[in-house]
């Protein structure tokens, strides 16, 4: 028997960006674990990516492509050949794109966060036939855009100084769920005496988990932020140096900041003003005691109407009381923009020379309706070919019954690439077998650590599976583009993932990195200690002429829910129950759901509902009740519990429609609604009624 270790990286949308190593024996993966010797991974994987190679070789796992033979979404599929498959695709879409290729679309989002199978040959070949643009916005682009506006780039506290803070405010997050590695480093800093914060409208496991909890409705973040800063304000808890030095608009800032005191935040965050106050001041004394006062700022805070601008206002905070001195202090976001990614050589836009005119782009958020349109002046033309990989559109974009429409379309040519057979591709036309990641190669980033990863294939592909880069370049050969660029390998493509006239990755050498597994990020302690900020003025800019020349209030503010009781009294007569659905600890977006042990861990579909609430409509623990608005309708069982605020219900997601009993999931209820900036999706800006079945 012969065992060997390989090298790898986890592939998922998860800041931890795992350093693995994979056991093989006799060309079969055995066990997956965390590198011990990674500073972030430090051997530890979650209980989802621990269990990979029982996803690997899951019974259900595609091998081989498919044709469909049923109705769209019934889910009736047979075995062709690849020749048969990629044959079919490229007539079919070499016959559209030879009146409009806008009438194609790509579809790809994070089910891998390589750069090598999710951003190269796959945008070549869409670069190529002038396919529609397609706009990633499902999952952090708004907080992203009123960061930016703000600090300048999505750079921030290296999650290595968290441990070393000795207050962490955790808003709008749930480390233990989704980012644990994060969440090992404030357990030692909780150890070593900080004060732990969690702001959040649920009473999460990361939430019983702090000292306080601060359950805010949702939505009011930047409300909350506000009322912060005009404590800090009042008080003089503010470093002066820092404002005068680092800082632009604070005279306007401060005028807007004296608009909202405490009880006015407490009213509208459905607070007290005594936690207003109190969260201010604990975060001013600190961060001028000169100790380390860091917020973990996370995604469930931005899914609202107002969510960019909600971050934008966190954002402000460090800046005010000089946090950025020390390397344990500050906000993170995400590291993403802290790696300089070589995205012309991967991605290769040059190929768009042999397209003139307008580009069209289309909204990821707002598939189901863009499906549902026919070609107009405004829009173009009609969606004709949709080709989706790395995603999983059905379960989880939003308005679900909408998109689901969309897919069902007879004259829609679909093609899904995937590992099994999702929600989405239920509605295939050509179903591809795609590898997982111990079958082939990559190089990774992280949104949430600063190392760059290598990813070495462990095992052969299983069946007749490829990788997604092979099957764009045979698609590529199959409409005859000769370009240079189809015929790189994964190695080369690799090699070039990351600039290396950029002094953080300057050391970047991709035959070192495959052997080391990773390498940390040429990139400072204290990011901003001295300033230095990537915005327009090199400062952190608390009044933006960029938002104001964008349409934008260049200044902090609050704005409301499109759906909450205070915003749309008329709307919460029908529907009085603000509704959320952060991710489940067990699932990660809509991957591993099909895992049965994943899932026989989680339960089924559940509800979680304060008991005022439950006690008002007579639903007790363990009825099933049915979870409705004008959107949409779906079922779940309920656990009457304090966790969930009065006023809010918590539907844990995201199940795949087909594993739930009603066949639906969460996002029947959503909205296609986009938020303040970054044309993100709003997912937590819901309102609904809840009723026993």
């Amino acid at each position: 028997m012969t065992t060997t270790t390989f090298r790898g990286a986890c592939p998922h949308d998860c800041p931890d960006t795992c350093a693995l190593l994979v056991t093989v024996q006799d060309g079969v993966a055995t066990e997956v674990r965390g590198d011990p010797d990674h500073p972030s991974t430090a051997g530890v994987l979650c209980t989802k990516v621990s269990r990979y190679t029982e996803r690997t070789y899951h019974k259900d796992r595609l091998l081989h492509p498919m044709k469909r033979v049923g109705a769209k979404g019934e889910g009736k599929f047979i075995r062709i050949s690849w020749d048969e498959a990629l044959g079919t695709i490229a007539a079919r879409l070499g016959e559209i794109a030879a009146r409009d290729p806008q009438a194609i679309l790509p579809y790809s989002y994070a089910g891998t966060m390589g750069l090598v199978q999710s951003e190269s040959m796959s945008m070549r070949f869409f670069n190529r036939i002038g396919a529609s643009l397609l706009d990633r916005t499902i999952c952090a682009a708004a907080g992203g855009t009123g960061y930016k506006y703000t600090i300048g780039a999505r750079i921030g506290t290296d999650l290595e100084q968290f441990q070393n803070a000795k207050l962490i405010v955790i808003w709008g997050g749930n480390p233990i769920a989704s980012n644990l590695h994060l969440w090992m480093r404030i357990q030692s800093a909780k150890r070593q005496g900080a004060k732990l914060i969690a702001i959040d409208p649920y009473r999460s496991l990361t939430a019983e988990k702090c000292h306080q909890h601060i359950a805010l409705l949702p939505g009011t973040d930047a409300a909350l932020a506000l009322g912060m800063m005009h404590v800090l304000i009042v008080e003089n808890l503010l470093d002066h140096a820092y404002i005068a030095e680092h800082t632009l608009g604070f005279d306007k800032l401060k005028e807007r900041a004296l608009e909202w005191p405490p009880a006015r935040v407490a009213e509208v965050c459905g607070i007290s003003a005594t936690e207003v106050i109190q969260l201010a001041r604990d975060y001013g004394v600190a961060a001028l005691a000169g100790e380390g006062v860091a917020i973990r700022v996370n995604y469930g805070l931005q899914r609202v109407r107002g969510g960019g601008m909600a971050v934008r206002n966190i954002a402000c905070l460090p800046a005010l009381v000089g946090a950025w001195r020390n390397a344990a202090g500050g906000v993170q976001l995400s590291t993403s923009d802290s790696f300089p990614k070589n995205l012309h050589a991967l991605q290769r836009p040059d190929l768009l020379k042999h397209h003139k005119g307008r580009l069209r782009t289309i909204n990821m958020s707002t598939i189901g309706d863009d499906l549902l349109r026919e070609t107009s002046a405004d829009f173009g033309s009609k969606i004709e070919a949709i080709i989706v990989y790395n995603a999983n559109p059905v379960a989880v974009a939003p308005q679900s019954g909408t998109v689901a429409q969309g897919f069902a379309r007879d004259d829609l040519f679909t093609v899904v690439l995937e590992h099994f057979q999702t929600d989405t591709a239920d509605y295939a036309d050509i179903l591809l077998p795609a590898t997982t990641q111990l079958e082939h190669a990559d190089v990774h980033s992280s949104y949430g650590h600063l190392y760059m990863l290598a990813n070495n294939p462990a095992i052969a592909p299983l069946g007749e599976a490829k990788p997604n880069t092979e099957i764009f370049r045979l698609l590529a050969a199959r409409l005859g583009f000769d370009d240079d660029c189809f015929k790189e390998t994964d190695d080369a493509i690799a090699a070039q993932a990351f600039d290396r006239r950029n002094e953080r990755a300057i050391h970047f050498d991709w035959d070192a990195l495959k052997q080391k597994g990773w390498q940390k990020l040429n990139a400072p302690d204290a990011p901003f200690s001295g300033g230095g900020f990537p915005t327009p003025s090199g400062k952190c800019e608390f009044f933006s002429a960029s938002m104001l020349t964008d349409g934008l209030d260049p200044l902090p503010t609050y704005i409301p829910p499109y759906e909450s009781v205070a915003s749309n009294p008329v709307l919460a007569a029908k529907y009085p129950l603000a509704m959320i659905s952060p991710p489940a600890r067990n699932f990660l977006n809509s991957s591993f759901v099909n895992v049965q042990s994943l899932r026989d861990t989680e339960g089924e579909p559940h509800l979680d509902m304060h008991p005022a609430d439950a006690l008002q409509r007579g639903i007790s623990t363990g009825d099933t009740v049915r979870i409705y608005n004008d959107r949409g309708t779906f079922i779940a069982m309920v656990r009457v519990t304090d966790k969930a605020r009065v006023g809010l219900v918590v539907g844990l997601s995201i199940w795949w429609k087909k594993f739930a009993p009603d066949g639906k999931n969460a996002n029947e209820v959503t909205s296609q609604r986009l938020t303040d900036m970054g044309r993100a999706p709003t997912f937590y800006d819901v309102l609904v009624e809840v009723e026993a079945m």
